[in-house]
């Protein structure tokens, strides 16, 4: 789904229970992740939940590397978060990642101030990752 839909679909949610289920909802889409991808190295640290982002990136893309993700949580709330994650990032050209503000995407659809101090920092964490794995595919074509 792109981040537009998912944008529009929470500005006409006027309850933030309809934003949590549609959160979760959005989380239920994500393609499941095989089990060897379950592992310390694509562990996120700093979530409270368990969380785990893999990413492959394809190196000669006509802006640079571009990065595609995958991901899993224990919690469907992060489920949710992560999938608002990858509409923002997966598939997207790293200088793009890098430019593009997420926490600020968090904080306009309200999500910071209706989710837990650990979930919010949990969400940072997996942007830093995010952010840390575009700098990593810009550094090998560098």
């Amino acid at each position: 789904m792109a981040i537009d839909e998912i944008i529009d679909n929470f500005t006409l949610l006027d309850e933030w229970d309809d934003r949590y289920r549609y959160l979760i909802e959005l989380g239920r889409t994500l393609s499941p992740l095989p089990e060897d991808a379950r592992n310390a190295a694509n562990k996120v640290q700093g979530c409270a939940s368990q969380v785990w982002l893999a990413t492959s990136v394809r190196p000669n893309g006509a802006d640079g590397p571009v990065l595609a993700f995958e991901g899993d949580s224990d919690a469907h709330i992060v489920r949710g978060l992560i999938a608002v994650l990858f509409a923002l990032y997966s598939g997207k050209p790293a200088r793009e990642i890098l430019s593009t503000d997420a926490v600020a995407l968090f904080e306009r659809l309200g999500l910071r101030e209706h989710l837990t101090p650990q979930r919010s920092n949990g969400f940072r964490s997996m942007v830093e990752r995010i952010r840390r794995d575009a700098n990593a595919a810009l550094a090998t074509v560098n």
